[in-house]
């Protein structure tokens, strides 16, 4: 990984593919990292296969970045700002913003607030919860703040916890992401975003909220159905690659020979 400064913040990224590519900015979901969530079910490779320059940062409280454990410092809007001030670095006009739930969010914030920088979405793991929020955060920050697994009952805490000690996670940064990271955009905005979007949902998925339903929310907006995929599960799913490339070459993203 690769290091730059954003708001007194050191921020891991790796940049990756031809330079001639169109890039794809991959932002990860909640107690995720590059690694996890783009590098491991193999992203990285699809993407630069396919021709695109690839590029993705840790999220300042995730991998590699700085862990503040400051909640006024995770906001969607800031984080967004974390995926802009990246491509400054890289001097990238504009990109394809690939998030995976939390990271769908902060995408769909990046779209809204620095719009000539977002060609299209891509929105995993996240349908109408982004509208409509996708249930109550408070028991998954107490699951964070717990001294262990062991004395955690709620069940949505447990994998988020049991996913925390796998990443081997700052568990209080965490905590302090979700406490100011659960802002949601008002239909009307959502509905006035004109890029071109894929939202891909696993149908055993019970945090993302419908796709379909989001997808007719979009002007430009297409739902895709991961099939027998929960919300950890569908990230690397095989037919979501192929969608995910299918719809970039749909739309002249795809550098032809």
């Amino acid at each position: 990984m690769q290091f730059f400064t954003h708001d007194d913040l050191r921020i891991a990224y790796l940049d990756e593919g031809p330079r001639d590519g169109f890039p794809i900015l991959l932002v990860h979901g909640f107690a995720s990292s590059a690694q996890v969530n783009w590098i491991e079910p193999g992203w990285i490779d699809v993407l630069t296969g396919a021709g695109h320059r690839v590029v993705a940062l840790d999220h300042r409280g995730h991998g590699q970045s700085d862990k503040p454990h400051d909640s006024a410092l995770y906001t969607p809007g800031q984080m967004a700002g974390d995926c802009i001030a990246l491509l400054d670095h890289l001097s990238i006009e504009q990109a394809v913003f690939f998030g995976y739930s939390m990271g769908a969010r902060v995408s769909v914030f990046a779209a809204i607030d620095h719009a000539p920088r977002v060609r299209a979405l891509i929105l995993g793991g996240l349908g109408w919860g982004l509208v409509e929020g996708v249930g109550d955060w408070g028991p998954i920050a107490e699951a964070l703040l717990a001294p262990s697994l062991d004395v955690v009952t709620h069940a949505r805490g447990r994998m988020f916890r049991a996913f925390a000690d796998r990443t081997r996670s700052d568990r209080f940064a965490l905590a302090a992401c979700i406490e100011a990271n659960r802002q949601e955009p008002s239909q009307a905005t959502v509905a006035a975003l004109e890029v071109p979007a894929l939202i891909g949902v696993g149908t055993r998925d019970d945090i993302a909220g419908s796709a379909e339903r989001l997808a007719a929310l979009m002007p430009q907006a297409e739902a895709f159905a991961i099939e027998g995929r929960d919300h950890m599960l569908a990230v690397g799913d095989r037919s979501f690659k192929a969608a995910v490339v299918s719809f970039l070459h749909a739309h002249g993203f795809t550098r032809t020979a």
